[in-house]
């Protein structure tokens, strides 16, 4: 049964509300009138703890909402990273919302880790006193969708929890599910506290105030929310486009700026662009003509082409795409790997493959326009690490991209963004961005605090934005950057202004790593293995360490790095460099920005 009231009564049929915020306003002004009716108290009797675990920022937006839901509520609420709570103080609060992405091939996202390691301790304190509900982010495009999600809720059950609500598993498309889980969630807890909207407890209250996320989060939480987002993206004029790469490098990476305009838009260093993108009209072009459509089509009142280019990802073939064509064409190369039943070489086989290949793959059996659209699944926008700082550009956010291009002379392949913004926007063309927060991942809020950053290739982003912030605030923390890519010669993006930033004094070491200058490839974890001393000396002093880049190897290889030289300099066994390493995550000492 609904927990949601009827809205008629409550907001106009012809208001310009989807379902999802229709059901969401009704709950909340129905929550209002019921309480209404109850005597007036004093401080929230019921506080309820909003535990996120994020990768990227979209948990703990929805973390801070909840905790905004429930202030309006009358109830009292606070957020907090999961890797900031112990089992322990897990086992004293009455009512605990979880809101977490999943990272990877159903890993838990890095501020949830030592929070799952924790939980799953044959220690771990039972829960009985404990009610709760969890809200899964995740992209069904991965076998593992929503495996964060499921594992905490699963174990929040094994320790005797009770479950306030059924856990709800959010696609990409997360706000309209997430609205009716929060209305439904909120509304029981306010009707079983008999709360007041208003209420609050004394000033600074913990219980009625979100608390920071530790680390940069702490002077970034309060930033005011912007009118442009994910549904109404900011048309930015694109004003630079420049190759930063050497034209005989085998890689192209690009600068971009984006003008900020009127916006208001208030960005901080750390924080992602969403690009929301376009297709490339020639591949639709060819799209249509393997499924026999000439392009007068329509979907909806809008011309197929149009639906193409803007609102369908093309590239990538979803897992409803795979299925289907596997059932129409058993005999084909795609449905002979997907029998096996081996994920791993299902991946190896779709690598480099789009929704053309398989579709010729699948030949005379592959579908028509009308079959094929359903399952093409909607185009995303593409999130890139802001590479500026809002104190040397507030008019203007700029972004670091590697332009994707493979194939051959038969057949060449494009990145949908990093080629959209590269060829296809003209000079002080528009593009719809908007901002991705990422309170987690920021300069350290105390300005002597030593800044050590790993980021190879296009994973300098963020750490160019940290650099001109500290430069302009006048930080007086030591910067130390680990870089590197193939070629000294073609691939030293930024040189000039690295070798400014030193002169400055402002980049205190740079500690480069050219994998194919030398006959042994070298590696930014090579040159921290190098340093392996100095970098513990910087950590004892209270370094804080960020990395930025490829997270299917990259990240784990500098991790082990990390663990290497945390071990060999306090000589104490692995045990002890896996807890130092714990506590400087806890301590969001140690954060990544990996994709």
């Amino acid at each position: 049964m609904s927990l949601l009231p009827p809205t008629g009564s409550l907001i106009p049929v012809d208001a310009p509300f989807s379902a999802a915020q229709e059901s969401w306003l009704a709950g909340f002004i129905a929550g209002i009138a019921a309480a209404g009716k109850r005597a007036s108290g004093g401080a929230p009797t019921t506080t309820i703890d909003v535990l996120f675990g994020t990768q990227t920022g979209n948990a703990e937006f929805l973390a801070d909402e909840l905790v905004s839901g429930a202030k309006a509520r009358g109830l009292g609420g606070r957020a907090t990273a999961l890797d900031a709570v112990m089992p322990e103080q897990l086992a004293g609060m009455s009512h605990v919302l979880v809101v977490t992405s999943t990272y990877g091939e159903g890993e838990m996202p890095d501020n949830a880790g030592l929070f799952w390691d924790a939980i799953q301790a044959t220690t771990v304190p039972r829960l009985e006193g404990l009610q709760y509900a969890v809200l899964g982010l995740g992209d069904t495009s991965y076998d593992e969708f929503c495996q964060a999600g499921k594992l905490l809720d699963t174990r929040f059950e094994q320790l005797g929890a009770t479950r306030i609500h059924d856990r709800v598993d959010c696609d990409v498309d997360f706000e309209d599910p997430a609205v009716l889980w929060t209305a439904a969630v909120l509304d029981r807890l306010a009707a079983e506290a008999g709360a007041q909207p208003g209420a609050s407890g004394p000033a600074g209250d913990p219980a009625t105030s979100a608390t920071a996320s530790g680390g940069a989060g702490a002077s970034r939480a309060s930033r005011p929310g912007s009118q442009w987002n994910k549904r109404n993206p900011f048309p930015s004029k694109l004003v630079e486009n420049r190759l930063l790469s050497s034209p005989r490098s085998a890689k192209e990476i690009r600068h971009y700026e984006f003008d900020l305009g009127d916006s208001g838009i208030e960005y901080a260093a750390g924080d992602a662009l969403a690009v929301v993108p376009v297709n490339d009209e020639v591949f639709v072009g060819e799209l249509l003509e393997q499924v026999g459509a000439n392009g007068s089509e329509s979907l909806d009142g809008r011309p197929v082409t149009e639906v193409l280019r803007t609102d369908r990802e093309i590239r990538t073939p979803s897992k409803d795409l795979i299925a289907d064509l596997v059932q129409r064409a058993p005999s084909s190369e795609l449905a002979a790997v997907v029998s096996h039943g081996d994920k791993h070489e299902l991946d190896r086989w779709l690598w480099g493959r789009d929704v053309l290949d398989l579709l010729r793959d699948a030949g005379p059996a592959a579908p028509g326009l009308d079959e094929l659209l359903p399952n093409l699944r909607p185009l995303q926008a593409r999130q890139y690490s802001i590479s500026s700082s809002p104190l040397a550009h507030p008019d203007r956010i700029h972004l670091t991209i590697a332009s994707v291009r493979y194939g051959d002379p038969h057949r060449m392949y494009a990145g949908v963004a990093s080629t959209f913004l590269a060829d296809r926007v003209s000079p002080d063309g528009t593009v719809d961005v908007y901002l991705q927060p990422n309170a987690s991942f920021g300069v350290p809020a105390d300005p002597s605090a030593p800044m050590i950053m790993i980021g190879p290739g296009t994973g300098i982003a963020p750490f160019r934005g940290f650099l001109h912030e500290r430069a302009i605030a006048g930080a007086s923390g030591r910067n130390w950057l680990f870089f590197g890519d193939q070629h000294r010669d073609t691939d030293f993006v930024y040189e000039d202004e690295l070798t400014t930033l030193q002169e400055q004094g402002v980049l205190n070491r740079l500690d480069l790593a050219f994998s194919r200058d030398q006959a042994e490839k070298v590696y930014v974890q090579t040159r921290m293995l190098e340093q392996g001393a100095e970098l513990y000396r910087w950590l004892e002093d209270g370094g804080h360490v960020y990395v930025c880049g490829d997270a299917s190897r990259m990240a784990k290889d500098v991790e082990s790095a990390l663990l290497s030289v945390i071990g060999s300099q306090r000589g104490k066994g692995e045990d002890d460099a896996q807890a130092y390493l714990a506590d400087m995550r806890r301590g969001k000492r140690y954060v990544r920005d990996v994709y």
